[in-house]
Protein backbone atom coordinates (compact mmCIF):
# COMPACT_ATOMS: atom_id res chain seq x y z
CA UNK A 1 0.00 0.00 0.00
CA UNK A 2 1.22 3.71 -0.31
CA UNK A 3 -0.61 6.77 1.12
CA UNK A 4 -3.62 5.77 3.45
CA UNK A 5 -6.66 6.63 2.17
CA UNK A 6 -8.38 10.20 2.21
CA UNK A 7 -11.14 8.67 5.33
CA UNK A 8 -7.43 7.57 7.60
CA UNK A 9 -6.08 10.80 6.94
CA UNK A 10 -9.50 12.71 8.59
CA UNK A 11 -9.54 10.32 11.20
CA UNK A 12 -6.28 11.00 12.38
CA UNK A 13 -6.79 15.00 11.65
CA UNK A 14 -10.46 16.49 11.35
CA UNK A 15 -9.19 19.64 10.69
CA UNK A 16 -7.76 18.55 6.84
CA UNK A 17 -11.01 19.16 5.53
CA UNK A 18 -10.68 22.90 5.59
CA UNK A 19 -8.56 22.51 2.44
CA UNK A 20 -10.80 20.43 0.74
CA UNK A 21 -12.33 20.62 -2.79
CA UNK A 22 -15.52 19.01 -3.41
CA UNK A 23 -13.73 16.28 -5.33
CA UNK A 24 -12.50 15.37 -2.28
CA UNK A 25 -15.52 15.92 -0.49
CA UNK A 26 -17.13 13.14 -2.90
CA UNK A 27 -14.45 10.61 -2.22
CA UNK A 28 -14.56 10.73 1.52
CA UNK A 29 -18.57 10.71 1.67
CA UNK A 30 -17.97 7.82 -0.73
CA UNK A 31 -15.51 5.89 1.11
CA UNK A 32 -17.28 6.91 4.48
CA UNK A 33 -20.82 5.39 2.98
CA UNK A 34 -18.70 2.16 2.29
CA UNK A 35 -17.33 1.58 6.13
CA UNK A 36 -20.87 2.69 7.68
CA UNK A 37 -18.95 5.74 8.86
CA UNK A 38 -21.25 8.49 7.55
CA UNK A 39 -22.94 9.17 10.78
CA UNK A 40 -19.27 9.11 12.83
CA UNK A 41 -17.85 11.81 10.24
CA UNK A 42 -21.22 13.74 11.32
CA UNK A 43 -20.88 13.47 14.65
CA UNK A 44 -17.15 14.39 14.63
CA UNK A 45 -17.73 17.69 12.14
CA UNK A 46 -20.46 18.81 14.51
CA UNK A 47 -18.44 21.60 15.91
CA UNK A 48 -18.14 24.97 14.52
CA UNK A 49 -14.47 25.02 13.80
CA UNK A 50 -14.70 22.72 11.47
CA UNK A 51 -18.79 22.91 10.33
CA UNK A 52 -17.38 26.21 8.79
CA UNK A 53 -15.26 24.74 6.37
CA UNK A 54 -18.19 22.15 5.31
CA UNK A 55 -19.84 23.19 1.32
CA UNK A 56 -23.20 22.78 1.34
CA UNK A 57 -23.64 20.13 -1.08
CA UNK A 58 -21.66 17.27 1.46
CA UNK A 59 -23.14 18.98 4.60
CA UNK A 60 -26.11 17.77 3.83
CA UNK A 61 -25.23 14.40 3.39
CA UNK A 62 -23.43 14.62 7.06
CA UNK A 63 -26.92 16.08 7.82
CA UNK A 64 -29.22 13.35 6.43
CA UNK A 65 -26.59 10.78 8.35
CA UNK A 66 -26.65 12.35 11.44
CA UNK A 67 -30.78 12.17 11.33
CA UNK A 68 -30.79 8.40 10.46
CA UNK A 69 -28.50 7.99 13.63
CA UNK A 70 -30.71 9.81 15.90
CA UNK A 71 -33.63 7.52 15.06
CA UNK A 72 -30.99 4.39 14.86
CA UNK A 73 -30.33 5.72 18.94
CA UNK A 74 -34.00 6.06 19.57
CA UNK A 75 -34.72 2.79 18.16
CA UNK A 76 -32.00 0.93 20.47
CA UNK A 77 -33.31 2.77 23.52
CA UNK A 78 -36.53 1.17 22.57
CA UNK A 79 -35.88 -2.31 21.46
CA UNK A 80 -33.05 -2.34 24.40
CA UNK A 81 -36.60 -1.65 27.25
CA UNK A 82 -38.35 -4.38 25.36
CA UNK A 83 -36.03 -6.80 25.71
CA UNK A 84 -35.59 -5.50 29.31
CA UNK A 85 -38.81 -6.36 29.75
CA UNK A 86 -39.07 -10.01 28.59
CA UNK A 87 -36.43 -10.58 30.45
CA UNK A 88 -37.55 -9.33 33.93
CA UNK A 89 -35.17 -10.67 37.12
CA UNK A 90 -32.84 -11.80 34.95
CA UNK A 91 -29.41 -9.34 34.52
CA UNK A 92 -29.07 -8.35 31.05
CA UNK A 93 -25.44 -8.03 29.75
CA UNK A 94 -25.54 -6.27 26.45
CA UNK A 95 -22.79 -6.44 24.05
CA UNK A 96 -20.65 -4.41 21.37
CA UNK A 97 -23.08 -1.57 19.69
CA UNK A 98 -25.56 -2.00 22.26
CA UNK A 99 -23.69 -1.83 25.07
CA UNK A 100 -22.02 1.15 23.89
CA UNK A 101 -24.91 3.26 22.97
CA UNK A 102 -26.68 2.73 26.30
CA UNK A 103 -23.70 3.29 28.62
CA UNK A 104 -23.06 6.68 26.28
CA UNK A 105 -19.58 5.33 25.07
CA UNK A 106 -18.00 8.12 22.98
CA UNK A 107 -17.62 5.57 19.93
CA UNK A 108 -21.58 4.96 20.40
CA UNK A 109 -22.03 8.47 18.79
CA UNK A 110 -23.46 8.16 15.22
CA UNK A 111 -22.50 4.30 15.67
CA UNK A 112 -25.09 1.80 13.34
CA UNK A 113 -25.56 -1.64 13.57
CA UNK A 114 -28.05 -3.96 13.15
CA UNK A 115 -28.92 -6.25 15.91
CA UNK A 116 -28.73 -6.46 19.50
CA UNK A 117 -26.04 -8.38 20.93
CA UNK A 118 -26.55 -9.93 25.03
CA UNK A 119 -24.35 -11.88 26.88
CA UNK A 120 -26.23 -14.58 29.40
CA UNK A 121 -25.07 -17.34 31.11
CA UNK A 122 -25.27 -20.92 29.43
CA UNK A 123 -27.46 -22.22 32.06
CA UNK A 124 -29.78 -19.85 31.61
CA UNK A 125 -29.87 -19.85 27.42
CA UNK A 126 -33.19 -21.84 27.66
CA UNK A 127 -34.81 -19.54 29.65
CA UNK A 128 -33.49 -16.92 28.03
CA UNK A 129 -35.11 -17.63 24.59
CA UNK A 130 -38.35 -19.18 26.43
CA UNK A 131 -39.11 -15.72 27.42
CA UNK A 132 -38.00 -14.22 24.48
CA UNK A 133 -39.85 -16.31 22.08
CA UNK A 134 -43.03 -15.47 24.72
CA UNK A 135 -42.68 -11.66 23.69
CA UNK A 136 -42.45 -12.09 19.96
CA UNK A 137 -38.97 -13.15 18.81
CA UNK A 138 -38.63 -16.44 16.76
CA UNK A 139 -35.48 -18.21 15.61
CA UNK A 140 -34.91 -17.36 11.96
CA UNK A 141 -32.59 -20.56 11.29
CA UNK A 142 -34.52 -23.22 11.01
CA UNK A 143 -32.93 -26.05 9.02
CA UNK A 144 -31.98 -28.68 11.19
CA UNK A 145 -28.28 -28.41 10.87
CA UNK A 146 -27.81 -25.15 11.42
CA UNK A 147 -29.61 -25.86 14.74
CA UNK A 148 -27.07 -28.06 15.80
CA UNK A 149 -24.20 -26.00 14.00
CA UNK A 150 -25.25 -22.81 16.48
CA UNK A 151 -26.31 -25.09 19.78
CA UNK A 152 -23.41 -27.37 19.80
CA UNK A 153 -20.21 -25.83 18.13
CA UNK A 154 -21.09 -21.63 18.07
CA UNK A 155 -21.43 -19.09 21.59
CA UNK A 156 -24.51 -18.27 20.94
CA UNK A 157 -28.02 -19.77 19.56
CA UNK A 158 -29.39 -19.28 16.38
CA UNK A 159 -30.34 -15.49 16.02
CA UNK A 160 -33.97 -14.18 17.04
CA UNK A 161 -36.47 -11.96 15.03
CA UNK A 162 -38.94 -10.33 16.39
CA UNK A 163 -42.04 -11.26 14.49
CA UNK A 164 -43.52 -7.39 14.17
CA UNK A 165 -40.80 -5.12 15.25
CA UNK A 166 -38.83 -6.97 12.75
CA UNK A 167 -35.53 -6.47 15.35
CA UNK A 168 -32.77 -8.95 15.92
CA UNK A 169 -31.20 -10.38 19.04
CA UNK A 170 -28.15 -12.44 19.30
CA UNK A 171 -27.97 -14.41 22.86
CA UNK A 172 -24.60 -14.92 23.65
CA UNK A 173 -23.14 -17.42 26.16
CA UNK A 174 -19.93 -17.13 25.27
CA UNK A 175 -17.56 -14.14 23.53
CA UNK A 176 -16.18 -16.91 20.48
CA UNK A 177 -17.17 -20.28 19.32
CA UNK A 178 -17.04 -23.14 21.76
CA UNK A 179 -15.05 -25.00 18.79
CA UNK A 180 -12.12 -22.63 19.03
CA UNK A 181 -9.05 -23.61 20.58
CA UNK A 182 -8.94 -19.94 22.36
CA UNK A 183 -12.08 -19.92 24.88
CA UNK A 184 -11.99 -16.83 27.03
CA UNK A 185 -14.03 -17.94 30.57
CA UNK A 186 -17.50 -16.70 30.00
CA UNK A 187 -17.68 -16.55 34.00
CA UNK A 188 -14.53 -14.14 34.47
CA UNK A 189 -16.51 -11.66 32.01
CA UNK A 190 -20.01 -11.95 33.48
CA UNK A 191 -18.17 -12.12 37.04
CA UNK A 192 -16.18 -8.32 35.80
CA UNK A 193 -19.93 -7.15 34.77
CA UNK A 194 -20.79 -3.55 35.80
CA UNK A 195 -24.27 -2.28 35.62
CA UNK A 196 -25.19 0.93 33.46
CA UNK A 197 -25.66 4.03 35.15
CA UNK A 198 -29.42 4.96 35.42
CA UNK A 199 -30.45 1.62 33.80
CA UNK A 200 -32.10 -0.76 36.09
CA UNK A 201 -30.80 -4.18 35.44
CA UNK A 202 -29.04 -3.32 32.49
CA UNK A 203 -24.82 -4.40 32.28
CA UNK A 204 -21.94 -4.11 30.09
CA UNK A 205 -18.88 -5.73 30.37
CA UNK A 206 -16.20 -3.80 32.47
CA UNK A 207 -14.12 -1.12 30.32
CA UNK A 208 -10.91 -3.71 30.11
CA UNK A 209 -13.56 -6.56 28.97
CA UNK A 210 -15.00 -4.23 26.36
CA UNK A 211 -12.22 -3.33 24.71
CA UNK A 212 -10.91 -7.33 24.39
CA UNK A 213 -14.24 -8.63 23.31
CA UNK A 214 -14.43 -6.10 20.88
CA UNK A 215 -10.79 -7.10 19.74
CA UNK A 216 -11.57 -10.68 19.76
CA UNK A 217 -14.57 -9.87 17.13
CA UNK A 218 -12.53 -8.01 15.12
CA UNK A 219 -9.06 -10.16 14.65
CA UNK A 220 -10.60 -13.38 15.24
CA UNK A 221 -13.92 -13.54 13.88
CA UNK A 222 -13.01 -12.12 10.04
CA UNK A 223 -15.61 -10.28 9.96
CA UNK A 224 -14.24 -7.09 7.86
CA UNK A 225 -16.56 -5.18 5.96
CA UNK A 226 -16.40 -2.47 8.53
CA UNK A 227 -13.15 -3.11 9.84
CA UNK A 228 -12.04 0.54 9.92
CA UNK A 229 -15.72 0.84 12.10
CA UNK A 230 -14.61 -1.57 14.39
CA UNK A 231 -11.38 -0.48 14.83
CA UNK A 232 -12.58 2.98 15.36
CA UNK A 233 -14.45 1.72 18.29
CA UNK A 234 -11.16 0.00 19.81
CA UNK A 235 -9.45 3.51 19.31
CA UNK A 236 -11.93 5.35 21.11
CA UNK A 237 -12.16 2.99 23.87
CA UNK A 238 -8.05 2.85 24.10
CA UNK A 239 -8.51 6.57 24.78
CA UNK A 240 -11.77 7.03 26.72
CA UNK A 241 -10.99 4.04 29.45
CA UNK A 242 -6.87 4.68 29.02
CA UNK A 243 -7.99 7.96 31.09
CA UNK A 244 -7.63 5.42 34.05
CA UNK A 245 -4.54 4.16 35.01
CA UNK A 246 -5.52 1.09 36.08
CA UNK A 247 -7.16 0.61 32.59
CA UNK A 248 -3.79 0.05 31.07
CA UNK A 249 -2.34 -1.77 34.40
CA UNK A 250 -4.59 -4.26 33.72
CA UNK A 251 -4.85 -4.92 30.14
CA UNK A 252 -2.82 -6.96 28.85
CA UNK A 253 -2.87 -9.65 32.06
CA UNK A 254 -6.20 -9.97 31.93
CA UNK A 255 -5.53 -10.35 28.01
CA UNK A 256 -3.20 -13.13 28.86
CA UNK A 257 -5.83 -14.30 31.83
CA UNK A 258 -8.71 -14.72 28.72
CA UNK A 259 -6.33 -15.88 26.51
CA UNK A 260 -6.73 -12.99 23.90
CA UNK A 261 -3.50 -12.29 24.19
CA UNK A 262 -2.85 -12.19 20.40
CA UNK A 263 -5.75 -10.41 19.15
CA UNK A 264 -4.94 -7.12 22.15
CA UNK A 265 -1.48 -7.07 20.12
CA UNK A 266 -3.26 -6.62 17.03
CA UNK A 267 -5.50 -4.27 18.25
CA UNK A 268 -2.64 -1.87 19.71
CA UNK A 269 -1.08 -2.68 16.70
CA UNK A 270 -3.39 -1.40 14.28
CA UNK A 271 -5.32 1.25 16.10
CA UNK A 272 -1.95 2.64 16.64
CA UNK A 273 -0.45 2.57 13.19
CA UNK A 274 -3.93 3.69 11.06
CA UNK A 275 -5.08 5.98 13.63
CA UNK A 276 -2.90 7.32 15.70
CA UNK A 277 -4.22 5.76 18.78
CA UNK A 278 -2.08 6.96 21.97
CA UNK A 279 -0.41 4.29 23.89
CA UNK A 280 1.85 4.08 26.35
CA UNK A 281 4.96 2.54 25.36
CA UNK A 282 5.27 0.00 28.41
CA UNK A 283 1.90 -1.38 27.64
CA UNK A 284 3.17 -1.87 23.93
CA UNK A 285 6.22 -3.74 24.81
CA UNK A 286 4.21 -5.82 27.24
CA UNK A 287 1.92 -6.91 24.85
CA UNK A 288 4.23 -8.19 22.44
CA UNK A 289 3.78 -11.74 24.59
CA UNK A 290 1.44 -11.99 21.94
CA UNK A 291 2.91 -11.41 18.91
CA UNK A 292 2.87 -13.55 16.14
CA UNK A 293 6.16 -15.74 14.86
CA UNK A 294 8.56 -12.71 13.19
CA UNK A 295 8.21 -14.60 9.86
CA UNK A 296 4.14 -13.88 10.18
CA UNK A 297 3.84 -10.35 11.30
CA UNK A 298 5.28 -8.72 8.01
CA UNK A 299 2.40 -10.76 6.28
CA UNK A 300 -0.34 -10.09 8.84
CA UNK A 301 0.39 -6.26 8.46
CA UNK A 302 0.49 -7.20 5.09
CA UNK A 303 -3.28 -8.15 4.86
CA UNK A 304 -4.83 -6.21 7.81
CA UNK A 305 -3.05 -2.81 6.22
CA UNK A 306 -5.44 -3.71 3.48
CA UNK A 307 -8.45 -5.69 5.07
CA UNK A 308 -8.96 -3.14 7.33
CA UNK A 309 -9.86 -0.06 5.37
CA UNK A 310 -13.08 0.58 3.12
CA UNK A 311 -14.25 -1.56 0.29
CA UNK A 312 -13.83 1.22 -1.39
CA UNK A 313 -12.24 1.45 -4.84
CA UNK A 314 -9.92 4.15 -3.90
CA UNK A 315 -8.85 1.86 -0.99
CA UNK A 316 -8.10 -1.21 -2.67
CA UNK A 317 -5.08 -2.28 -4.55
CA UNK A 318 -3.89 -5.60 -6.45
CA UNK A 319 -4.13 -7.28 -3.22
CA UNK A 320 -6.31 -6.35 -1.30
CA UNK A 321 -9.34 -9.06 -2.33
CA UNK A 322 -6.64 -11.40 -1.81
CA UNK A 323 -5.94 -9.90 1.64
CA UNK A 324 -9.84 -10.21 2.87
CA UNK A 325 -9.71 -14.10 1.06
CA UNK A 326 -6.65 -14.89 3.20
CA UNK A 327 -7.91 -13.63 6.26
CA UNK A 328 -11.46 -14.85 5.81
CA UNK A 329 -10.05 -18.16 5.55
CA UNK A 330 -7.66 -17.84 8.60
CA UNK A 331 -10.90 -16.92 10.63
CA UNK A 332 -12.38 -20.13 10.00
CA UNK A 333 -9.56 -22.31 10.43
CA UNK A 334 -9.13 -20.59 13.86
CA UNK A 335 -13.02 -21.49 14.45
CA UNK A 336 -12.82 -24.67 13.84
CA UNK A 337 -10.57 -28.16 13.93
CA UNK A 338 -9.57 -29.11 10.42
CA UNK A 339 -12.07 -31.98 10.29
CA UNK A 340 -15.26 -30.71 11.76
CA UNK A 341 -14.70 -27.61 8.93
CA UNK A 342 -14.28 -29.82 6.08
CA UNK A 343 -17.36 -31.22 7.48
CA UNK A 344 -19.01 -27.53 7.89
CA UNK A 345 -17.87 -26.31 4.60
CA UNK A 346 -18.83 -29.40 2.43
CA UNK A 347 -22.30 -29.27 4.15
CA UNK A 348 -22.91 -25.64 3.50
CA UNK A 349 -21.50 -25.92 -0.25
CA UNK A 350 -23.55 -29.07 -1.03
CA UNK A 351 -25.82 -30.44 1.29
CA UNK A 352 -27.52 -26.60 2.25
CA UNK A 353 -27.78 -25.48 -1.84
CA UNK A 354 -29.29 -28.57 -2.41
CA UNK A 355 -31.99 -28.56 -0.08
CA UNK A 356 -32.94 -24.82 -0.88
Amino acid sequence: MTADPLIVGVLRNPASIASFNLLQWDLLIRQARHSNLLARLAVLFDVPELRQHIPRQPLEHLEWAAIGAHRHLQAVHAEVAHIRKALTGMPVILLKGAAYTMAALPQAAGRLFSDIDILVPKASIDQVEHQLMVHGWMATHHDAYDQRYYREWMHEIPPLQHVRRQSVIDVHHAILPLTMRVRPDSSKLLGAAVAVAGQTGLMVLSPVDMLLHSAAHLFYEGELPHGLRDLLDLDAMLRHFGKAPAFWENLVDRAEELELGRCLFYALRYSHMLLDTPIPKPVLVKATTGRPMSMALPIMDAMYRRALLPDHDSCCDRYTGIARKALYIRANWLRMPPVLLARHLFHKAFVSKKDE
